[in-house]
């Protein structure tokens, strides 16, 4: 029996399979189905009287019996090669546009790819219970973990299984129909390195950077992905995040996928790529709120957004300034902010916390318009006297300014002295 399994482990490796990893793992799983598939065959033989029609067969003379020992001799050589071909072909990959993705056993055969930890309640799974969970793994995270809980909800009527682990990367909760083993609710996440992702989402990364005229070059750093499927909906929905940078890390990109369509596309943007009456616009933004004149651009970048219906282009200057040009569905954005001002504000007790919060909400309105004023001035050339303060206690620091006459709204965030961190105007 080990010459036959050495036999088959080097054909694996030949032609297609050289450059797949082949693990003890891989092997247990093909001896498994190698076994199975000779039960069935053992099975299927016992159902016909094959040694009663053989000994009722007419007798027939030998005619060379050169030809006939050839031919007994090449009987267990055939076999031998079926049973390499089998068990080669069960270790198959699947491929998708040229790259290795998946073991055939796991796609003709996920049930039998079910890790299981041991002491589960297994007998509360029905075959198709564990063909659904298999299937979902599969093809919805693309990976099949480790079931590490089993339990019954007799209440709602539900089967629950959890794989993976809470505190890991990797981790899935399932919810089935107790009577039909359906999928009830679905909740798992899973981050793979960027070789792990499928190949139909790499292809789609250099056209779509070009798409929005970023670096069609970056490289795939990391990849999140989550699955969710509300109590109600008809099949699990996964968003898949793909982070990318260039050689030197100082690039960067953002690809968000829902099933295997693009939904949001971040780039970096070359400074000749961006159109300059923008950008002399932005400089002079950064002007207004402080005071600093040509300030050093350090990046700019875009972002497109079809789930929201936003188009962004978002400019980074020296010292930590920025600037943000939205344009959506409700019309145009424009903020202008000093991240500087995002430091957490030292309190050392609970008093001093309220009274921090106490000053904040009630914060003098002549103060804010003497500090927002000259900036939207500035900035888009408007006379702020006509709009109108209001205050929210639940977003302190934050007040807007609205023109009762209009949806011109814009918002300020303001520290307790009456400094201005951010003025938003516009896609609140």
């Amino acid at each position: 029996m080990r010459h036959k399994d050495e036999q088959w482990e080097k054909e694996i490796q030949k032609g297609p399979f050289a450059s797949s990893p082949f693990t003890e793992d891989h092997k247990r799983k093909v001896l498994q189905q190698v076994e199975w598939m000779k039960k069935s065959e053992e099975g299927s033989k016992g159902d016909r009287p094959e040694d009663s029609s053989r000994s009722s067969r007419p007798f027939r003379p030998q005619v060379g019996n050169v030809s006939h020992k050839r031919r007994r001799k090449r009987g267990p050589l055939v076999a031998g090669m079926g049973s390499l071909v089998i068990a080669a072909g069960l270790f198959l990959w699947i491929w998708d546009d040229g790259q290795l993705v998946k073991p055939v056993i796991e796609q003709v055969y996920p049930t039998a790819a079910l890790q299981l930890s041991d002491g589960l309640n297994t007998n509360l799974l029905t075959d198709k219970m564990k063909r659904n969970v298999a299937t979902t793994m599969r093809d919805d995270l693309g990976k099949q973990l480790k079931i590490t809980k089993v339990g019954d909800l007799p209440v709602s009527g539900r089967i629950y299984i959890e794989a993976g682990s809470e505190s890991e990367k990797e981790y899935a909760q399932i919810w089935l129909d107790a009577t039909t083993g359906n999928l009830r609710e679905v909740q798992m996440r899973r981050e793979m390195q960027p070789s792990e992702l499928e190949h139909r989402y790499l292809r789609q990364v250099p056209s779509l950077l070009q798409s929005i005229g970023s670096t069609p070059t970056l490289k795939p750093a990391s990849v999140q992905r989550f699955v969710s499927m509300k109590q109600g909906e008809m099949e699990p929905i996964s968003h898949t995040t793909l982070w990318l940078e260039n050689e030197t890390g100082d690039g960067y990109g953002e690809i968000v996928w829902q099933q295997d369509k693009a939904v949001s596309i971040t780039g970096d943007l070359r400074p000749d790529q961006v159109s300059q009456a923008a950008l002399t616009d932005a400089r002079n933004a950064i002007e207004a709120l402080s005071g600093k004149a040509n300030l050093d651009l350090v990046r700019v970048s875009r972002s497109k957004d079809d789930e929201l219906g936003k188009d962004t282009v978002f400019f980074s200057f020296k010292d930590n300034y920025f600037v943000q040009m939205t344009e959506g569905k409700e019309g145009l954005g424009y903020t202008v902010g000093d991240a500087n001002y995002y430091e957490q504000q030292e309190i050392g007790n609970i008093e001093e916390m309220e009274a921090y919060h106490e000053k904040l909400y009630n914060i003098d309105e002549s103060l804010l318009r003497e500090k927002v004023g000259p900036i939207v001035k500035k900035i888009f050339n408007i006379d702020f006297d006509a709009y109108k303060l209001h205050r929210n206690v639940e977003q302190l620091g934050v007040v807007t300014f609205e023109l009762e006459s209009s949806t011109d709204v814009f918002q300020v965030e303001y520290r307790e002295d009456g400094r201005i961190k951010m003025i938003t105007r516009g896609e609140l």
